[in-house]
């Protein structure tokens, strides 16, 4: 393929003449034979060049940087190798030259400084791999005239021919000239739609990307031999910065460097130190004045700022400059923040309806009445002494607020939201893989990880050592046997952790409990269930924060250690070990408040101990789920709140302020470096290096675990999660453009592996939702009250029918209360919460039938709940198709147009070869003409049916 003459790589090379630095060259004595990395002369080439957005020529691109760091001789200049000819060899002689920019002066009379042969070695690899890199047909240019100082950047274009060349390779599917329109809606569906575009116009960013478009190019994977298909008009823009990073990154990926005895891609060498950092750069500032017009400016007006927090994403305006994996990730936060609106809406009518009716509930009115003078058990052993339930009364109000009739609808209508949510999204996916053309995109095996490389490299040098003849190497499940075994005793271990902590908080509120039953003042008696609770949810909270930071880097070593062979099933391993850990450490506290606490405390007389000393804890009065809202609501908002908020905003503030402090200092020392204008590269190398979608996903995944695991407790949970993802979109968003390098563009059709813990956390939710309901609220036990129990069909005598009665003479010895007169008058009988025979039965104390039919009825719900929720979840699963009909139609137009694209070029290429063979009859018969006047007249036809071989 003839080569843009715009992107030749040397021009001055076919005159003889080599660019490098020429007062080196004075200094030190010597002449270089081969250069091709370049260094300008030009009197102003940052203007020329664009401050590093282009080689100092000012018209090839850059489109990769690679940065190292190297190390100054004395007088603080950079150390320059001699050159080593030979001849023999031209791979040498590319490789073999002095680093183009501020090279070392060496003074008569001073010797060399002593030779790091460390750094020497990373010079060398460094110089085969950028040989190599040429050889594959990339252009480079050195840079150590920098602000950083020891800091290098070696700048890389990749001209078009290899464009073109990768671009086949890796199947990209490009715009053709052909364009077709896209299907409209008619009649109603169009009116409707055109009526919502003007309403919804307000919210719409103000992007050319995310304008309604009408006409669609068709798109079809590049060939070099089909390059007249494609619109070759602007080369420079045919691919786009993130396309050519893409591309750049894949050779950098399969290219090798062979002196360190194996093969190693830029991962390699990346993680043995030989470069310290591989990026593509921003396409400019996004801020300032004078900045030319960018995506990365436009993103940050219509996108990554606070100020438009009310308006859709520019979804094809981030893909366009991130690629489609990031575009997925923040398209499904969108989808998810835009679902969490009606849940939330819904939450609000649930919890208005528990203040609405908190005064016509008869349980509740019934623990308030004075008159009543139920006397309680004490809630612990000697210090605490007889209580009045009515003391109990703010705490069952505010249960009703929670634990009503309408929970049970909410927690069925979140599970069938989720299932809804899950069928928006492969809809929305389906849409922005038609409109991003990646339909029939299949991802192929990526390269081996630098980790995997080195394993086997070591697997086959044992061998080599051993004298077998081995054929290629791999890491089999032995060789993995230990890192499993590690793994699985890791994560067992920390499961463990966590629930010893969770542990150790049950024995903190205990005994907390204890000790301020002691106080003598009786505002300190009655606030010690909210102190107690409150105290111990901030431990709880505080413990998640830190665990899990820590769990994350476990999480992080663990899967390291199993040396997984590729990026994405490292990837993929990390994820699950780390959901897990996190799910863990989040959720226990709340699965011992709804499940456990207080199922197992026994009665009075007969109480169950820890230790021997400390009492199980018991619910309140108005049941658990008031306290499980409190743990539920407390860690949920701190969480969001600290974790993902202030620790997103404050860590990336903090090291950019430490990082400007420490080039203050140097700039201080250096004032002609500091009025300089910084490249491109030096300033995106200054930024932080993008790590992965992974923590993202990650605290998204463990929120929508709180809006749907214990929604039936929290109905207010939608509502926290909506303002929370209101604020996360942008602050993601200007964390991707402001404080992270720009990432390396990858192809995605799906969000992977997070699909299927969202589906698996939905499926949870409805078994979880339905034992919530069935055995920590009281929603079953009203229910057989009222249809058994009652004997005018009301709520009346609920309170009563579920309590327990105790003679205090039966306490066990030193168990009874210290001053059993607090009260003020001598108790002979006090009540406890079950459903116990009475004292003057005949088998006192035992289980009474009433909690074998309630224990029946609970399982029975939880049954129907579960099995009919599921059902009504795989319905709509299942009315509700994958791909909508419009885009689904339009794949097949693709398919059909496509056809007629070939067809009509096939007849083309006949019909050329056709006038092609009338053209060579014509000449035939005109180079026989004279022979063929003089022989006779009928012999003239013969011409015509001349035969003609083509």
């Amino acid at each position: 393929m003839r080569v843009n003459k715009k992107y030749s790589c040397l021009p001055a090379e076919e005159k003889g003449i080599h660019i490098i630095n020429i007062r080196a060259i004075e200094d030190i004595g010597y002449d270089q034979h081969e250069s091709t990395l370049l260094n300008s002369l030009s009197k102003n080439p940052d203007a020329d060049c664009k401050y590093g957005l282009y080689f100092r020529d000012g018209k090839r691109k850059v489109d990769y940087i690679l940065v190292y760091h190297y190390k100054k001789s004395s007088a603080g200049k950079t150390l320059t190798r001699r050159v080593h000819h030979n001849d023999s060899s031209a791979r040498s002689a590319k490789q073999d030259q002095p680093l183009p920019g501020k090279g070392v002066q060496l003074e008569m009379g001073e010797s060399e400084p002593h030779v790091d042969y460390h750094e020497d070695d990373k010079r060398f690899r460094r110089e085969e791999y950028e040989g190599n890199l040429m050889e594959a047909g990339l252009e480079l240019e050195r840079d150590e005239d920098t602000k950083i100082h020891g800091v290098g950047f070696v700048k890389i274009h990749a001209p078009w021919n290899v464009l073109c060349r990768e671009a086949e390779f890796l199947k990209l599917k490009m715009p053709t000239k052909k364009m077709y329109q896209i299907n409209q809606t008619h009649g109603l569906l169009k009116k409707i739609n055109s009526v919502i575009q003007k309403i919804t116009e307000p919210i719409q960013p103000k992007v050319a990307e995310h304008k309604p478009q009408t006409v669609k190019r068709l798109s079809y994977p590049f060939s070099r031999e089909k390059q007249h298909l494609f619109d070759l008009s602007d080369r420079d823009s045919f691919f786009d910065s993130k396309t050519r990073s893409t591309i750049v990154y894949e050779i950098l990926k399969r290219t090798t460097c062979t002196k360190a005895k194996y093969s190693m891609g830029i991962t390699s060498l990346l993680a043995n130190g030989v470069y310290s950092a591989a990026y593509p750069l921003h396409d400019g500032d996004y801020e300032g004045e004078n900045v030319e017009p960018n995506d990365r400016k436009l993103l940050c007006e219509e996108w990554a700022s606070y100020g438009v927090f009310y308006k859709y994403q520019p979804i094809d305006l981030v893909r366009k400059y991130f690629g489609e994996k990031i575009g997925l990730y923040f398209a499904w936060l969108g989808v998810y923040t835009q679902m969490l609106i009606p849940a939330s809406i819904v939450g609000i009518i649930v919890f208005l309806y528990g203040c609405a009716t908190v005064d016509e509930n008869i349980p509740s009115m019934e623990m308030c009445d004075q008159r009543n003078n139920i006397t309680m058990c004490p809630l612990c052993d000697k210090t605490c002494s007889y209580w009045k339930m009515s003391s109990a009364c703010a705490t069952a109000r505010a249960s009703h607020l929670f634990d009503n009739p309408a929970t049970v609808f909410f927690s069925v209508f979140m599970a069938l939201w989720a299932a809804t949510f899950m069928e928006h999204w492969k809809r929305k996916q389906m849409r922005l893989n038609y409109r991003w053309d990646l339909t029939g995109f299949e991802e192929e095996e990526d390269h081996p990880r630098a980790e995997y490389e080195a394993k086997v490299l070591e697997k086959s040098l044992r061998k080599e050592h051993k004298h077998k003849e081995t054929d290629k190497e791999k890491l089999t499940w032995k060789d993995r046997f230990p890192a499993y075994l590690t793994n699985f005793v890791g994560i067992i271990f920390m499961v463990g952790l966590t629930f010893a902590i969770v542990f150790g908080v049950i024995i903190y509120r205990i005994s907390t409990a204890a000790a301020l039953a002691i106080s003598s003042t009786p505002s300190g008696r009655s606030s010690v269930r909210v102190t107690v609770t409150a105290t111990a949810v901030i431990i709880n909270l505080v413990v998640i924060i830190i665990l899990d930071e820590v769990y994350g880097c476990i999480a992080r070593w663990l899967t390291q250690i199993e040396v997984p062979k590729t990026d994405k099933n490292f990837e993929e391993r990390l994820i699950f070990k780390a959901f897990l850990l996190k799910f863990v450490n989040a959720y226990t506290p709340i699965f011992y408040v709804a499940f456990f606490k207080g199922r197992f405390v026994g009665r009075p007389g007969d109480y169950v101990y820890i230790f021997h000393s400390f009492r199980m804890e018991e619910c309140a009065p108005g049941g658990c789920l008031m306290e499980l809202c409190i743990q539920l609501s407390i860690i949920m908002l701190g969480k969001q709140l600290i974790q993902n908020n202030l620790f997103e905003i404050g860590i990336p503030k903090m090291k950019k302020f430490i990082r400007y402090m420490k080039l203050k200092r140097r700039r201080s020392l250096d004032h002609e470096e500091h009025m300089k204008k910084k490249q491109r590269y030096e300033v995106d190398y200054n930024l932080e290096p993008f790590a992965g979608l992974t923590p993202e996903y990650m605290e998204m995944i463990i929120q929508f675990g709180f809006v749907t695991l214990f929604v039936a407790s929290f109905p207010l949970a939608p509502l926290f999660a909506l303002l929370n993802n209101i604020i996360e979109i942008r602050l993601d968003a200007k964390k991707f453009v402001t404080e992270l390098r720009r990432p390396v563009a990858v192809r995605a059709k799906d969000i992977g592996i997070w699909y299927n813990i969202l589906r698996g956390i939905g499926k949870l939710a409805v078994i979880i939702n339905a034992f919530v309901i069935s055995f920590t609220s009281d929603f079953i036990p009203r229910l057989v009250y009222l249809y058994m129990y009652s004997e005018n069909g009301t709520m009346h005598g609920f309170v009563n029918h579920t309590l327990s009665s105790f003679n205090v003479s039966d306490f066990q010895a030193g168990t009874a209360p210290n001053d059993p007169m607090d009260l003020g008058y001598e108790v002979q009988i006090c009540r406890y919460k079950d459903y116990r025979e009475p004292p003057w039965s005949e088998n006192k104390y035992d289980i009474s039938k009433d909690f074998w039919a309630v224990l029946a009825a609970r399982l029975a719900f939880v049954i129907v709940f579960q099995n009919l929720v599921m059902f009504m979840s795989d319905f709509v699963d299942w009315i509700i198709p994958d791909i909508p009909k419009d885009i689904s139609q339009q794949i097949h137009k693709e398919k059909v147009l496509m056809v007629e694209v070939f067809m009509r070029e096939e007849q083309g290429k006949l019909q050329m070869l056709e006038t092609w063979k009338d053209k060579k009859k014509g000449e035939n018969c005109n180079n026989h003409s004279p022979r063929l006047s003089r022989s006779h007249s009928g012999s003239l036809s013969s011409c015509h049916s001349y035969p003609l071989d083509v």
